[in-house]
């Protein structure tokens, strides 16, 4: 067993244009004042971050990590969540995902398509730069709509759709082995990976490729209704990150899973800050440090309800109280009474 790393914080949420989070240097401050000791960054916010030129200079790399070591934090991850939801979009989504992409890519879904390919592997090779070894993504979607099959969905279109999917992926995942770093797909509604299922599915189409792993979050599973301490039992060999998020659903008379249309706060399945949702963490951190899990636990703050900078620090503090540091002796070794071969053959009346 080994002792889960943490806390850290993705910045996604908090960046801004006002100070303290509108430069690396202050955000990775306040970050240490809150008491987290690593950051994930989005590989998308050119306020914190610049792609291109980690893509392309170690040198550069070495100042983000100067920078937020002598802020106190190292940064544990990057992500590529929305240019990885760009490697695939159905034309329905159009619209409203053209605002992921650069401008000038905007309007134009295969130009759009390309270039978040190369973003999401230039992106990994800013990992290797950065000595990183796994990297956030969505996996995009184009079979999604038909998530419900109502109408009767005509044989062959999701088996098509997840084939034009592993396709566009396969050539992301071998460069992600020739860097050496882990693509952690997070397994979210309205991605065509959305549960255990479906990242069969797609996995099987890549050829069971060691780099297409996963990045574990129990609140998207518990709006689904879906059993995320058994999750970790069937793929804890791929779970390769963590973000720590918290969620409740609470059915009414009036709405389920699907929320009616409502807003976040009125919705019967809502996302929560730590502590305040229904997520069973301590099961959770017990099955990641019982399967070895040595990654970053990393809060991705998400609620309906509580200030983010409140849910940051409470955030901190609710990590640090779950991460289990692992035992190096079994509880009953006192008892020890010793013993070799000999003695055991006796005990088991082998041997007079």
């Amino acid at each position: 067993m080994r002792t889960i790393k943490g806390p850290a914080l993705f910045l996604a949420q908090f960046a801004g244009d006002t100070a303290p989070f509108n430069s690396l240097a202050s955000i990775t401050r306040w970050a240490a004042d809150c008491g987290y000791v690593g950051v994930q960054l989005p590989s998308w916010d050119a306020r914190l971050f610049d792609l291109d030129r980690a893509a392309t200079s170690k040198d550069y790399c070495d100042e983000v990590k100067g920078v937020a070591a002598e802020a106190g934090v190292v940064v544990t991850e990057l992500s590529t969540h929305l240019q990885g939801q760009l490697v695939a979009v159905h034309p329905a989504y159009d619209a409203a995902f053209d605002g992921f992409a650069t401008p000038a890519m905007r309007g134009n879904p295969a130009a759009r398509q390309a270039w978040a390919v190369d973003q999401v592997k230039k992106a990994l090779t800013a990992s290797r730069n950065l000595g990183l070894t796994a990297q956030a993504t969505f996996s995009g979607a184009l079979a999604w709509p038909y998530v419900y099959p109502w109408p009767q969905r005509p044989a062959g279109l999701v088996e098509e759709a997840f084939d034009e999917l592993a396709r566009r992926w396969r050539p992301i995942l071998d460069h992600a082995e020739d860097m050496g770093v882990d693509l952690c797909f997070e397994i979210h509604p309205g991605e065509d990976l959305h549960d255990g299922i479906s990242y069969e599915m797609f996995l099987d189409r890549v050829g069971n490729h060691a780099r297409a792993n996963l990045l574990y979050d129990p609140s998207h599973y518990v709006l689904q209704h879906l059993n995320y301490l058994e999750n970790i039992d069937i793929y804890h060999e791929r779970i390769r990150m963590f973000h720590v998020k918290d969620a409740e659903l609470n059915p009414t008379g009036r709405q389920g899973v699907y929320g009616g249309f409502q807003s976040w706060v009125n919705r019967a399945g809502r996302f929560r800050s730590l502590g305040d949702g229904q997520v069973d963490f301590g099961g959770v951190f017990s099955k990641l440090t019982q399967y070895g899990f040595d990654g970053w636990a990393v809060v991705e703050w998400e609620c309906a309800l509580k200030h983010p900078e409140d849910g940051a620090r409470e955030g901190s503090d609710f990590v640090k109280a779950h991460i289990i540091r692992v035992t190096e002796k079994a509880f009953d070794d006192f008892a020890d009474g010793g013993a070799d071969r000999a003695a055991n053959r006796r005990m088991l009346g082998l041997e007079g």
